[in-house]
């Protein structure tokens, strides 16, 4: 099924403790007509030819009061390969430090249309990735918006801009991406957001400044392309007769290293975009976890801050475990945000441990009328350093675990299609120096059970439950200072008829997401649900 139906429909296509705010999500454009919040809308019988604009049930950005300026930073329309090429200049009115930076994408797009994946650059900084949704034939229209405070220093100066979102438009594929880009400052007391933001030279080397005190390499890390590296999760060995074949099955890992020494393992998060599963029904109205606002990961490289602060340019690399030897099929752009010491111009230190644990990854298959393969993984790494600043001698201490296990059971013809997988990544943040020492500590936990089958009649069904968690505990010494709690879930219901033109499709379809956020901050809990393609529910909790 996977051959069949999925290339040829997709080809080519932090949370953080103490606050309500993620990364941001994406936002539905005005309501078309649904009323209240919880209020019930007529459904039809079938999806038709148009349905609710893309929604989310994640938060909105929250935005400070007072003065505000925005800049438009791109406005395009995508037909093909070529980027959108810009400038940057900062705003006027609002001074040069802010409070707040939000971004905001505007899109609208009609006819027919895979989904895409996009990204902007400003300066060569990878501020926003994204994919889109898939069309109605009436047209649909979205936003997203994203927390961009972060990259303050890059906004400070006048910058080229680029943007992408590769598209491909033809007598069948007729959906022009149009989109609109813009930032809002808001002027205000100077937000505690990196005082550099770097990006890699052509070698991959970063030269830091002498006075680094904490070092974080973000990678916004995706599988895409189209090939099965956008599925990485389905992936077999080569002994398995399964369409996408890799030689170590489907463990992935997003490793980056620092001179050629392993700094950082993460867990990539398995996206799944507006085609995924086979089945764009599940998609229209509600998109899968993170899909309109791609976050990277992050890496806290402080404990090689005393190596990197000698004024010299240090490699940095980033690798994907278990990607077949000459493939493609992962984009891993890197910034590197640097806090400096201000009171002093050479900040020296030293890496006091770097320890791995040997990397497990087993795959068993069992052949039969019903394949099977399960898979277990996992790596442990702990890196400390020190630093020699101003304040006195500060060290930092970073562990993360991961590990994964799935069950991947498929029939010959791969008319049944099925996965339960579950992956986590806990991480720990130390940093010790005056008084008692900070510790935090992220579990995050990302789960995929779905189903795909294809019956005699050609009816498709996809039923899919997708699961974005984290906990996140901030303590100084034995005290707890803050803590937080996430809990994005997707579930989905689908059945259309392949094979046919597209109003012969027969499409039903049932979708719901339940964000909940609690913690020291507050609490946010909204849950949306659509039946072929109206949305019947949006009801806010706490």
């Amino acid at each position: 099924m996977r051959s069949r139906i999925i290339m040829s429909m997709l080809a080519g296509a932090t949370l953080l403790a103490g606050t309500l705010l993620g990364t941001g999500p994406a936002q539905a454009a005005p309501d078309r007509g649904l009323g209240a919040p919880g209020r019930s809308a007529d459904v039809p019988a079938e999806f038709g030819s148009d349905w609710h604009d893309p929604v989310t049930a994640a938060p909105p950005v929250t935005r400070p009061a007072g003065k505000s300026c925005q800049v438009t930073v791109a406005e395009a329309q995508f037909r093909d390969f070529t980027p959108y090429k810009g400038a940057y200049t900062p705003p006027e009115g609002c001074g040069d430090r802010w409070s707040k930076v939000v971004l905001r994408l505007d899109g609208k797009v009609k006819g027919r249309q895979f989904d895409r994946l996009g990204y902007l650059h400003v300066g060569g900084v990878e501020i926003f990735r994204t994919s889109t949704p898939e069309p109605s034939p009436d047209g649909i229209e979205w936003s997203v918006e994203k927390d961009v405070t972060r990259y303050s220093d890059t906004f400070r100066a006048g910058h080229d801009v680029e943007m992408l979102i590769g598209n491909v438009v033809d007598d069948t594929y007729t959906g022009v991406i149009d989109v609109k880009v813009t930032l809002t400052f808001y002027e205000g007391r100077r937000a505690a957001a990196p005082d550099r933001v770097l990006t890699l030279a052509g070698d991959s080397t970063v030269t830091t400044p002498r006075n680094s005190e904490r070092v974080v390499a973000e990678v916004y890390a995706t599988g895409s392309g189209g090939g099965c590296e956008e599925y990485w999760y389905l992936a077999v060995p080569k002994e398995a007769p399964y369409s996408c074949q890799a030689d170590d099955g489907p463990y992935r890992e997003v490793q980056i290293k620092v001179d050629g020494r392993l700094a950082g393992i993460a867990a990539p998060f398995p996206h799944v975009w507006t085609g995924g599963w086979s089945n764009p029904f599940l998609w229209y109205v509600v998109p899968g976890p993170r899909a309109f606002d791609i976050k990277p990961i992050e890496y806290d490289l402080t404990p090689f801050a005393g190596i990197l602060n000698d004024g010299r340019a240090h490699r940095v690399e980033v690798s994907v475990v278990g990607v077949p030897t000459g493939q493609s099929g992962w984009s891993a752009p890197v910034n590197v945000l640097v806090w400096q010491d201000a009171k002093k111009a050479h900040v020296t230190g030293g890496l006091t441990e770097l320890r791995a644990s040997g990397l497990a990854n087993s795959s068993a298959y069992t052949p039969g009328t019903e394949h099977r393969l399960d898979t277990e993984g996992g790596h442990r790494l702990t890196v400390a350093g020190y630093l020699d600043t101003s304040h006195g001698r500060v060290t930092t201490t970073v562990a993360r675990t991961l590990a994964s296990s799935s069950v991947h059971r498929w029939t010959d013809g791969e008319n049944l299609d099925g996965l339960d997988a579950r992956w986590t990544d806990d991480e720990s943040v130390t940093v010790d120096g005056r008084g008692p020492a900070r510790t935090t500590r992220t579990q995050r936990t990302y789960t995929m059970n779905g189903t795909t089958t294809v019956g005699a009649d050609d009816r498709l069904r996809t039923v899919l439950t997708l699961g974005d968690r984290a906990a996140v505990v901030e303590a100084r010494g034995q005290r707890r200072t803050a803590w937080s709690r996430l809990d994005d879930t997707y579930t989905g219901d689908a059945t259309f008829t392949v094979n046919v033109p597209r109003d012969q499709r027969h499409a039903v379809g049932t979708t719901s997401e339940h964000y909940r956020l609690y913690g020291s901050a507050g609490c946010y809990d909204r849950s949306l649900t659509t039946v072929q393609g109206v949305l019947t529910e949006d009801r806010r909790g706490c």
